[in-house]
């Protein structure tokens, strides 16, 4: 678990939007932490108190990064051949809780790959009232090379309703997850959209993304220092 923050701007003592972030299959915190600040400009990641924190279960296959990135890798859970079938799924999603219990409060989740599948779900799954209920409503996703879940099961529970919150999608045009990222994007109501012309990776971020992100930033920057303002206010009445 390890937290990146960039100092804080001058003129800004506002709090940054603080996210999970959750990695991608057999890899871990570290990993995704070297993907994304390793590809990010220092001035987008100072703008937000990222959290990246290990999946609860060690890898109990070969990982693609092997070579690429050291070990150790983890897994959020594990799925059978057609992706349908979860096995640790329900410990999964208790081991998030206790993350954002520990270190929290958090305003939103980022995701890559598996994580970014788990991501995208949780706040229809905590909007039903089935995972995250002692922690506070999810307010913003990043998705990177993310999907909708297959499961049945778990699917028609995720995406009962649109997913409100905002949220940031990167779609690369090479990603074999492409075409379920798209689908993803259709069931939310806020959606903020990078396309790249790579793979299944987390993307640089070019002239054109870079936009798309501030105009993410912006929007997010201005919500949490208007929660913020409100949280001063009511404790203001309370005294």
């Amino acid at each position: 678990m390890g937290s990146l923050g960039g100092e804080e701007r001058p003129e800004a003592r506002r709090r940054r939007p603080r996210f999970l972030c959750l990695h991608g299959f057999r890899t871990s915190a570290e990993i995704m932490r070297k993907q994304v600040v390793g590809k990010w400009p220092a001035d987008v990641t100072a703008r937000l108190d990222l959290v990246f924190a290990d999946a609860p279960f060690p890898a109990e296959g070969k990982s693609d990064v092997e070579g690429i990135f050291d070990p150790p890798y983890y897994e959020w859970f594990q799925f059978d051949k057609g992706f349908t079938e979860y096995r640790n799924f329900d410990k999964c999603l208790a081991y998030i809780e206790e993350l954002m219990i520990k270190d929290g409060p958090f305003d939103g989740l980022m995701g890559f790959s598996q994580g970014a599948i788990l991501s995208a779900a949780l706040p229809g799954l905590q909007e039903q009232g089935l995972a995250l209920t002692r922690v506070p409503k999810i307010k913003y996703l990043m998705i990177i090379g993310g999907a909708k879940f297959l499961s049945p099961t778990v699917a028609e529970k995720a995406y009962a309703n649109k997913i409100a919150c905002p949220s940031l999608h990167f779609i690369g045009d090479n990603d074999f997850l492409k075409t379920h990222g798209e689908k993803l994007i259709e069931s939310c109501v806020d959606p903020f959209v990078i396309r790249h012309p790579k793979g299944h990776t987390v993307p640089r971020l070019d002239d054109k993304s870079l936009e798309v992100m501030v105009r993410f930033l912006e929007k997010i920057e201005k919500e949490t220092l208007e929660h913020a303002s409100t949280d001063v206010d009511e404790k203001e009445v309370c005294l």
